[in-house]
């Protein structure tokens, strides 16, 4: 075998844990152990009968009191789930169990590894697990050893199930698929065991499993959670991930009916997915349509307990827990969905036999399966080499290409020091914790040709000492492509999410790539950079930009230990005394990038700790959306303490409200809050007094329109206007202290935002270009309309300031230039700006209660967006008759030769947990409707 230089794993060994002991483990901490002698013999040979199981390995009936799939009448408990994996673990040889995190209310994520009881030995599954990990480097590992694995080493399924905590029939199955590897006689157990080591996670939302709720308890769907990792119980599954590299990676969801999903997938699928990957997931799903049972195949008459491909569920956005798995890992990563209107036994039967199947095929096919993982890490080293992007291709036979990948060259991608440096880093660190390899450039290299994020290009450009390079000759090309990529280049224009999530844009830093073959001089990153640079004199500081989201984190953390800091107001740059940088902050520095550099006596406006209410009243929901998101990245990250603040604490002006310095108002459904006009102008007295309002989107903005503290008006969006989570150039007024640390251009998100007509009585921060320089990425359609609108503005009242925002700037808290401009706003100085301004005038000046008087666009998206089905114009009678089935509500329009059906969906509800979304589009499709787009 070719030298490695394998990371060390710590191998699971079993022991016993108390239930109280388990919840306080942490990472890959073993939970249980213990081998029972009872089953230390290996029973042989295998049977026939598939009844046939070892008597001394409890069965569910025996812990739980019930059998899971046929006969079970209800769903299982957290604890249960726990109590079992125990009780296997404790009987069987084959079986180690771990905690791979824990949840954000401490609820350990337990899993468990199963094979046949030679690979679950700790010196064999490392090995396993070595080998495993080796196939995806061909540059340390010889097609020999590749083949000898193939042969030898069994490959690596996963089984996870309930990342939707509301979604409970995957983790009940998994624990039945467990007790059947664990405790079976049969031949076709042997097999599974033999050729394979199966990770089983039962749930990775235990809290919104308790909750009977989608998101965990921050409000985060963790099914968009993958590439960001934000959320602890994402984080830790992604660790395992890296440990246990899988090949088949099975995700068990439930949705709305009767019915069950298993791929093939819908379009669209990106471009960089491997081909062995589709390969692997379409002929698993021809073994699933053999092993389902019950009713088979769905049809105009056979509607429940039948399983339906190639619709709705697609493989593009880059946050899935089927897309990272196979992009990142190169796995056959596969949603499994099975209507949640079905009996508890029919919901868990049918998702255990998707799994069995699944697991039978790979058992048969892990020669082949370990073989073309070789092979799909060996393709990706030469593409890179060569710079060539996978093209893009459709699965369901109907549709064709109608936006290939443009005809270019990707050798290198290159990361600027030039600004937001700490976040840089942050990125840096994503990419490396996803086996990425990342350098650092020690000397200027000149590039010949470059393409500038934001469709630009330059020549001659001198990459600089300090910046990161990222070459794509190397066996994560697929996956640096997909997150780094300045436009995924969608290849049709169906979108369940959004359609851009490149990494830079959402961190707003510079950076570049070419096609030139340049060989920078360069050390592999192994660490990240920052902390102190050099020594100051005592009575001087040590300074840093806050130009970031990290910096901002950094911040905000010393004003909450009582840090004084000074910022200067135009420079952006925060001093810290000389004397108050011990230890634990100059290493919390450097775990954030941040580079602390010495400097003078500090001078500045001094900072200060806001005090936060977080707006819980009408509209607003607190499981989900940006107030969830509120309280994690302000709550959690940023240590912030938020005071729930009412519609009854603003109307009735309680301690609640003016007791604090900042009020934010997250998006929701109310374009008042419920404020009375007592409330408003309770609201707006606040807010002269030298205090801040933000509000976020929708009902951000709409609250403020209404009690009279912004002059910005809602333009009307053309009929065929699509902006699907797409980037786009925005331009910076500096004369805000929000923009402080922002370069003149800059990007931000739009997810089918509100478009603002700029402020005539603040300044509008950030607007998108009228002229030339306008850009968009993802996919959109009548963008420019937003031409010359505003995406941020800050409107002053008296002492204080409505800071505005049209879009989400805590859109899953991985928009970090966002996340900068909210600690901007909290971080709002008093006082400024200094100079008199007539916009300050006491009452409500005419263009803000012009403003408040105009009407209120309906409330199409909620916190998310409306379902838009795109025909031509002529198929429109045939489209409304077949929605009328459906809804009422649906409004129609036509333009261009296009005719568009918008359906209203004010809960925000994405198309996966839509009532009939699904199946509407699954209606037009069976009448023979063309449909040119579908974005829910």
């Amino acid at each position: 075998m070719a030298s490695s230089s394998r990371p060390f794993w710590t191998v699971l060994t079993k022991r016993l844990a108390s239930a109280a002991t388990i919840a306080l483990l942490l990472g890959m901490t073993p939970l249980l152990s213990g081998t029972s002698a009872a089953s230390a013999a290996r029973p042989s040979p295998c049977r026939n009968d598939p009844t046939a199981r070892l008597s001394t390995v409890p069965s569910p009936e025996a812990i739980l009191g019930f059998p899971l799939g046929v006969g079970q009448e209800r769903v299982v408990t957290n604890d249960e789930v726990r109590t079992y994996l125990g009780a296997v673990d404790s009987a069987s040889n084959r079986v180690v169990t771990g905690v791979l995190a824990t949840s954000v209310l401490g609820q350990p994520l337990p899993y468990a590894v199963v094979s046949n009881e030679r690979n679950v030995r700790p010196a064999a599954l490392r090995k396993i697990a070595d080998d495993v990990r080796d196939l995806r480097d061909p540059r340390r590992t010889s097609a020999r050893t590749a083949a000898r694995t193939a042969k030898d080493s069994p490959a690596i399924v996963w089984v996870t199930a309930n990342v939707h905590g509301g979604e409970k029939s995957g983790a009940d199955a998994a624990l039945k698929t467990l007790y059947e590897l664990a405790a079976g006689l049969s031949c076709a157990v042997e097999q599974r065991n033999d050729n394979l080591v199966t990770i089983i996670v039962p749930t990775q939302n235990p809290d919104g499993r308790d909750a009977t709720r989608r998101q965990n308890e921050f409000g985060f769907d963790l099914n968009r959670d993958w590439f960001a990792r934000t959320q602890q119980e994402t984080d830790g599954k992604l660790e395992l991930l890296r440990r246990y590299p899988p090949q088949v990676f099975i995700d068990a969801h439930e949705m709305g009916g009767r019915e069950y999903f298993f791929p093939p997938n819908a379009d669209p699928i990106h471009h960089e997915i491997a081909g062995e990957a589709v390969d692997w997931i379409n002929r698993i799903g021809e073994a699933n349509k053999a092993g389902f049972g019950f009713n088979g195949a769905c049809d105009e008459t056979v509607t429940t307990e039948c399983y339906f491909n190639y619709d709705t569920y697609d493989m593009f956005f880059m946050g899935y827990g089927d897309t990272v798995p196979t992009t990142g890992f190169g796995a056959a990563g596969m949603t499994y969905e099975k209507g949640s209107a079905s009996a508890v036994a029919d919901r868990v039967q049918q998702q255990f036999n998707t799994q069995w199947s699944t697991l039978g095929w790979a058992a048969t096919n892990k020669h082949e399966v370990l073989s073309g993982y070789f092979d799909i890490w060996t393709d990706a080293l030469a593409q890179g080499r060569a710079g060539t992007l996978e093209p893009n291709e459709v699965v369901q036979p109907t549709n064709e290409v109608q936006f290939p990948v443009p005809d270019i060259k990707i050798r290198s991608y290159f990361l600027l020091p030039d600004r937001q440096l700490a976040d840089v880093r942050q990125l840096v660190e994503r990419l490396r914790r996803m086996d990425v390899e990342v350098y650092e450039v020690q000397q200027p290299t000149r590039v010949p040709t470059a393409r500038v994020f934001g469709g630009r290009t330059a020549t001659n450009l001198t990459v600089p000492k300090g910046a990161y390079w990222i070459p794509m000759d190397q066996p994560q090309k697929h996956w640096i492509q997909a997150i780094m990529g300045e436009d995924p280049y969608v290849p049709f224009p169906y979108f369940y999410d959004v359609s851009s999530w490149s990494n830079p844009l959402l961190m707003g830093v510079s950076t570049i790539y070419t096609a030139d073959n340049v060989r920078p001089k360069a050390e592999l990153v192994r660490k990240i950079s920052g902390g102190r640079v050099a020594s100051t004199w005592p009575w001087g500081s040590y300074t840093y930009p806050l130009d970031s989201a990290a910096a901002a984190e950094f911040t905000f953390t010393l004003l909450g230990r009582g840090v004084p800091l000074v910022r200067d107001l135009k420079t952006s740059r925060v001093a810290i005394p000389a004397n108050k940088l011990s230890r634990t902050v100059d290493e919390l520095a450097e775990s954030l990038g941040v580079s602390l550099s010495p400097g003078g006596r500090p001078t500045g406006t001094p900072l200060a700790l806001p005090e936060v209410g977080l707006f819980q009243g009408t509209g607003i929901s607190t499981t989900s959306g940006s107030h969830g998101e509120a309280r994690y990245v302000l709550g959690k990250r940023w240590g912030l303490d938020l005071t729930p603040v009412t519609t009854a604490d603003i109307n009735d002006n309680t301690d609640a409200f003016t007791g604090r310095t900042v009020l934010l108002v997250p998006d929701g459904s109310s374009a008042t809050g419920g404020l009375t006009a007592a409330g408003q102008a309770n609201l707006r007295d606040w807010i002269a007094q030298g205090h801040t309002y933000i509000g976020l989107r929708n009902e951000g903005t709409r609250v403020a329109r209404a009690a009279g503290l912004t002059s910005t008006t809602e333009k009307t969006k053309p009929a065929d206007y699509l902006v699907i989570g797409s980037h786009l150039r925005v331009d910076v007024d500096h004369d805000s202290p929000v923009a402080l640390g922002r370069p003149a251009e800059d990007f931000e998100f739009n997810n089918g935002d509100p478009i603002l007509n700029p402020s005539t009585t603040g300044t509008n921060v950030l607007s998108y270009p009228a002229g030339d320089t306008f850009w968009a990425n993802g996919y959109t359609v009548g963008e420019d309309t937003l031409k010359g609108t505003a995406a941020v503005v800050d409107e002053p009242t008296g002492a204080g300031r409505a800071v505005l925002f049209a879009f989400n700037p805590l859109f899953r808290a991985y928009n970090e230039n966002g996340l900068h401009l909210v600690a901007n706003a909290l971080l709002y100085p008093a006082g400024a700006p200094t100079a008199p301004d007539a916009r300050r005038a006491p009452g409500i000046d005419p263009a803000r209660a012009s403003a408040a008087a105009a009407p209120v666009a309906a409330d199409l998206g909620g916190g998310w967006r409306p379902i838009t089905i795109e025909v031509a114009a002529g198929d429109l009678s045939r489209t409304r008759a077949v929605v009328e089935r459906f809804t009422t509500d649906a409004r129609t329009s036509a333009q261009g030769g296009s005719a568009y059906v918008v359906i209203p969906n004010p809960q925000g509800l994405q198309v996966d947990e839509h009532p009939f979304a699904r199946d509407l589009v699954r209606a037009l499709n069976a009448a023979k409707v063309p449909l040119r787009s579908v974005v829910g």
